[in-house]
């Protein structure tokens, strides 16, 4: 009851990375770059670990960023001459990469890193990876000229890794999707067809994550600007708990989301967030505990796990270590009390 989890991203090590940043270059190269990523996936398997996660993450060690890492292994982009683009509906603008020709794999995305974390953790595996309407809203597309068309060519794509993901052994294979928040009325038109696609004939479990993004000030000044609630969610979990996804992972710690729009995900697993990745404060454990309680009123305790709100890429690494130590001190807390 309770399993915890992380939403997928942890702070690359200073060694690594620029720290503090979502973008960040790389500290070394080659094979000097290869090793340290290694290493950063190991530290960060123990401190889930020590901190009583259940379901570990490579924590994104090996990845720039979450739609990049993706994309950079993917022929039909140019990443020569990225440009300069608005993003979830121009909230915030990044340099991205074009799209000027069909997109197929050049082999295998995250081969390594789950290897690496399979062989060294007897737990739960979980690997994101960006789901494709994200991915459509993190590039410019000067070939396929249609989102939906350039989603499911994406989506094709994610299946292909993900069904190589799951004969490693990871037991979760989770697709990041941030625009589910921004494009409503895409997502029930094409975007969770595509996460169909992307999912197709796996037989691990399946997750989506859908948050109000990173704990960038850009994030933070567009979640001012939605008012006393947050309903985005209510418009789109209903074909959500329709669709052949296991899990839905959501904010919920210090948003304004209504806890019981939780209830129009009747039959999947739901990942509640319960670390505000906004903020350096580190939650209590009896805080976390207290949102899971609430949770469970609307979601069946067999269903409920306990994650964070977003990755934590961005964040000071001894504020994610502490944060993670709360979730899981939190959940046992919570299931202490919710077994009486």
């Amino acid at each position: 009851m309770f399993e915890t989890t992380i939403a997928g991203s942890l702070p690359k090590p200073s060694w690594l990375a620029e720290p503090h940043k979502l973008w960040p270059q790389w500290k070394l190269s080659g094979e000097a770059l290869a090793e340290a990523k290694r290493d950063a996936t190991l530290v960060w398997l123990k401190a889930q670990e020590d901190a009583g996660i259940d379901i570990v993450s490579d924590g994104e060690q090996s990845r720039q960023h979450f739609v990049h890492g993706f994309l950079e292994s993917v022929e039909g982009l140019d990443f020569q001459h990225k440009v300069k683009m608005g993003i979830r509906d121009n909230r915030y603008e990044a340099m991205v990469p074009v799209v000027v020709g069909a997109v197929r794999l050049r082999g295998r995305v995250h081969e390594t890193e789950a290897q690496v974390a399979r062989a060294h953790t007897t737990r739960k595996l979980k690997i994101t990876m960006p789901g494709p309407m994200t991915m459509v809203d993190t590039v410019a597309d000067s070939h396929y000229r249609d989102k939906a068309k350039l989603a499911m060519a994406l989506a094709e794509l994610l299946n292909q890794e993900a069904h190589a993901l799951e004969a490693q052994g990871v037991d979760v294979i989770q697709f990041d999707e941030p625009a589910f928040n921004v494009y409503m009325d895409d997502v029930k038109r094409w975007g969770i067809e595509a996460l169909h696609r992307a999912i197709e004939g796996l037989k691990c479990r399946t997750a989506v994550h859908i948050c109000y993004g990173y704990g960038i000030q850009a994030n933070i000044d567009w979640k001012k600007s939605l008012g006393s609630q947050w309903r985005q969610y209510e418009e789109i979990f209903p074909a959500l708990a329709k669709s052949r996804l296991d899990q839905v992972s959501v904010e919920c710690m210090n948003s304004r989301v209504p806890m019981s729009l939780l209830k129009l995900l009747g039959g999947k697993d739901v990942l509640v967030g319960a670390i505000d990745v906004a903020t350096d404060r580190v939650e209590t454990p009896e805080e976390i505990a207290g949102l899971i309680a609430e949770a469970a009123r609307y979601v069946p305790r067999e269903h409920l796990f306990a994650c964070t709100n977003c990755g934590m890429a961005p964040m000071k690494r001894d504020v994610a270590v502490a944060k993670l130590q709360a979730l899981g001190a939190g959940a046992a807390l919570a299931r202490e009390r919710l077994a009486r």
